[in-house]
């Protein structure tokens, strides 16, 4: 590519060498399509069934997780919202990662990456078929996982535009699932249309146990889970360098966290602890459920169904179009495979296409022990979310201590609460590490996590990628 590079957060970087912005692939989506991504990016399979674990596991004071939570995703996109609009480069955070804190970090960013969004759709893929066995219990899993990797594969090796479209339907879906349960819910509040024998109300944020019945050490265990749910969120970075205006687009979609934070996680959950005891949400069906049933729809198991497979497909297709650009993106810095750098019409085919065929081979393994797949798939997928998000925190902090003044006051979305908001997500993140070591049920994760890091590195050495000369 043409453009050339200086030393981290000098005047020229990530930029071209006649002053322009970053070289970046055409753009594919509208501010809308951005839009729709950032709204929909955290909505999936760990709100509509995990909440109810997170909730077992915290009592009433998992409000306060998902708020906690919620402020490390908003500073974390922030962090990266700043980095894209001043340098709307293919890559995204390994790019940012690669220039800031050095080739390795971005060589082991970017896998780290494409090692979460794989093992999370290898569940959704899993999912997807066990979830149409609901209607079709005879046919065979593998025609769903199939079908499934035809549609998101289609989209993602068409073009961007037809992924951006594709994401606007699920988000409508899914939004409107957690809508009309806010709504449902709030009837059922106003109007004390559900079981008489069964308390409502704000009574049920302190009876039975307090607000903390666990205690703080239940309060941290549901940490994981929570931030399980928000993973994916980063895939508006990845997005946003794709959209035709960066610099409008990507603080758009960076705004609306906090509000979609408060209404699709907090007043959510909110909703269903003040009409069910806590202790009643066990998990046997979604928290979700309970309240469709509580109106009387007889079908609501089926309507959630339909919401989980959007979910699950959502997240397949978003996971594969943010790896598919990020490990691009390595590729063309000598961070990966060069033929996984090849593009047609701004489409990474090659690596798409490698990554749905790892899918393929990895599906077939996992219809042997799907249960056990899905116990640890939440703590080994947040592993690699907080690692990635860790680094895209601390990339930023280096970029900022390679501006001049001047460089700084000239940022366009720089981050609020300078540096301390950046000091708070970067504390919660390896306080969620030390919440692996000193739990038990996450050791497998932990060694995983750790393990892939380690092999990652080793062969970083082995192939000679530190010695390679990186190109922008």
């Amino acid at each position: 590519m043409s453009t050339t590079t200086t030393s981290p957060g000098g005047p020229a970087a990530g930029t071209s060498s006649n002053g322009s912005a970053p070289a970046r692939r055409s753009p594919g989506l509208k501010a809308r399509h951005l839009h729709f991504i950032a709204l929909g990016s955290a909505i999936g399979t760990g709100l509509f069934y995990g909440s109810a674990g997170a909730i077992q596991a915290a009592g009433p004071s998992v409000l306060l997780v998902y708020l906690l939570g919620g402020a490390v995703v908003y500073f974390m996109l922030r962090a990266l919202g700043e980095m894209a609009v001043r340098m709307p480069i293919s890559g995204s955070f390994a790019e940012y990662t690669r220039r800031f804190l050095g080739p390795w970090a971005g060589y082991i960013t970017g896998w780290m990456f494409a090692f979460e969004m794989l093992i999370v759709c290898l569940a959704d893929l899993t999912a997807i078929a066990i979830y149409m066995s609901f209607w079709f219990p005879d046919t065979a899993q593998w025609v769903w996982v199939a079908a499934t990797l035809l549609i998101v594969g289609a989209a993602n090796l068409a073009s961007v535009r037809w992924f951006g479209d594709l994401e606007i339907v699920f988000t409508v879906v899914k939004v409107g699932a957690v809508i009309a349960m806010i709504v449902g819910g709030a009837a059922i509040l106003a109007f004390g249309l559900g079981d008489p024998s069964t308390p409502t109300g704000l009574s049920n944020l302190t009876a039975d146990g307090g607000f903390f019945p666990n205690g703080p050490g239940g309060m941290i265990s549901a940490f994981i889970l929570v931030l399980f749910a928000f993973g994916g969120t980063e895939i508006i970075g990845v997005a946003g360098t794709e959209a035709e205006d960066p610099g409008r687009a990507i603080p758009k979609a960076v705004n609306t966290v906090p509000v979609r934070i408060l209404l699709f996680y907090v007043l959510a959950i909110g909703v269903i602890l003040l009409l069910n005891p806590w202790r009643e949400i066990t998990g046997e069906e979604s928290p979700f459920v309970q309240i469709f049933d509580t109106l009387g729809v007889n079908w609501a198991a089926g309507l959630l169904n339909v919401v989980v497979i959007t979910a699950a497909l959502s997240a397949i297709n978003a996971d594969l179009f943010g790896a598919g650009r990020v490990v691009a993106g390595m590729a063309r810095t000598h961070l990966a495979p060069s033929a996984l750098a090849r593009t047609v019409h701004g489409v990474p085919v090659v690596t798409t296409l490698a990554m749905l065929g790892v899918l393929v081979v990895g599906v077939a393994l996992n219809y042997a022990l799907p249960e056990e797949v899905f116990t640890i798939v939440a703590s080994l997928a947040t592993f690699a979310t907080v690692f990635v998000w860790l680094m895209i925190l601390l990339a930023q902090v280096a970029s900022r201590r390679g501006m001049s003044r001047e460089e700084r006051d000239a940022l366009a979305f720089p981050v609020p609460l300078w540096p301390y908001g950046q000091l708070f997500a970067i504390a919660f993140i390896l306080f969620t590490f030390g919440i692996m070591v000193w739990q038990r049920e996450y050791h497998t994760a932990l060694a995983v996590g750790v393990g892939f890091v380690v092999l990652m590195s080793v062969l970083y050495l082995v192939t000679g990628r530190h010695r390679l000369p990186a190109e922008d």
